[in-house]
């Protein structure tokens, strides 16, 4: 096959799977757009691009007369060899649809559909071939670069080291003790960080308090900070980004990797730094691409109900807007947080379609993520 016929919608996914699909990919592909969908031809053209395929576009002058649609289509495919061309007809508009599929049945182009929920491609017409199942191959900078999102730097890959996993494991093994103790560390690692200092004084409240104090020798046991009176120490700023809470996101991520080949998770990331079209900047704890689905983890470890705090219901909105913005109606978001939600948040990520694994639940994260993904 050497051509598609792409018909450009608001949802990237439909067009670039198969394109990218090591089974179907063409030599050549020309990008049929409405006057709407240009910026997203754009940036579907550049990803094609860089992935070695050739790009035309076919700008229609007015996507709503089919007449019109039909005779511009005509006159594309009086310049092509009828057996090397496959129209997709899974985006666009239902007018474009119909007068493409016109278009093709008189000029003998194969047609095929993109079930996008069960990543099959479905071939029409009579005595096609039975449907097949897309290759997982897509990487996360192509995705969001489809959607007009670069990653700016290179993404990171946190790895933890022997004494970080175990103090990782007694913070999600103790949430119940040490949710006080360690808002107060959460705060304290803040001031630090708003002042861009590597050190914070403890108030004679703080020195006083024995939770505190075994917390902060759990984090000092791995290497995150020393104690020095009272005054808590960072080694450097990774550390104290580990301590204000990083360390929630390094665990996720540690599930992650060990569930790597089971789940065919692939091009995982954390703290992205994203950048849309208009230069607006979003950042993302952890992402990551599994059944050809952008995956969005949002991580939060600090108290969600104080003034100086963000709120719950913020936060489950700006991850839905970040999961529908930046990977479209195909990706999922979920929340982790050590703290549990309320009634009326747990109600709002349900009707957000955001996945919850809070408090108590980060212990069974693993099972957790397994379902989600599956």
């Amino acid at each position: 096959m050497k051509i598609h016929v792409c018909l450009v919608s608001a949802q990237a996914a439909a067009n670039l799977l198969p394109a990218l699909d090591f089974s179907m990919k063409p030599e050549k592909i020309i990008l049929v757009i409405s006057a709407k969908m240009r910026p997203q031809a754009n940036y579907l053209a550049a990803v094609l691009r860089d992935n070695g395929i050739m790009v035309e576009q076919l700008n229609l002058s007015n996507e709503h007369d089919f007449g019109q649609i039909e005779n511009e289509l005509l006159d594309i495919a009086a310049t092509l060899d009828a057996s090397g061309v496959a129209l997709n007809i899974t985006g666009g508009t239902k007018l474009m649809s119909v007068a493409a599929q016109s278009v093709a049945a008189a000029s003998d182009w194969r047609m095929f559909y993109v079930d996008v929920d069960t990543d099959q491609v479905s071939w029409l017409g009579r005595n096609q071939p039975p449907p097949q199942a897309l290759t997982e191959h897509l990487r996360l900078r192509h995705y969001l670069r489809s959607y007009g999102f670069m990653i700016e730097g290179t993404p990171e890959k946190p790895q933890a080291n022997r004494a970080q996993e175990i103090l990782m494991d007694t913070l999600v093994l103790q949430i119940d003790s040490l949710k006080q103790p360690l808002s107060q560390l959460n705060w304290l690692a803040q001031q630090a960080e708003d002042k861009r200092n590597l050190s914070v004084a403890m108030d004679v409240q703080q020195q006083d308090s024995r939770s505190l104090e075994a917390l902060l020798r759990n984090f000092a046991e791995a290497g995150a900070l020393t104690i020095d009176g009272a005054t808590i120490c960072f080694p450097d700023e990774d550390s104290r980004s580990f301590v204000k809470g990083g360390w929630l996101e390094r665990y996720v991520f540690q599930a992650l990797n060990a569930l790597t080949g089971e789940l065919h998770i692939r091009d995982r990331a954390a703290n992205l730094q994203v950048t849309g079209g208009a230069g607006v900047k979003s950042e993302i704890d952890i992402a990551f691409m599994a059944r050809n689905r952008l995956f969005v983890i949002e991580c939060k470890t600090a108290r969600m109900d104080r003034p100086e705090a963000p709120k719950a219901n913020d936060t489950l909105f700006k991850l839905a807007e970040n999961c529908r913005r930046i990977g479209g109606l195909g990706s999922h978001g979920m929340l982790v947080s050590y703290r549990a939600l309320r009634d009326a948040e747990k109600k709002l990520a349900e009707a957000l379609g955001i996945v919850q694994v809070c408090g108590a639940d980060i212990v069974s994260l693993k099972q957790k993520l397994k379902a989600w993904i599956a």
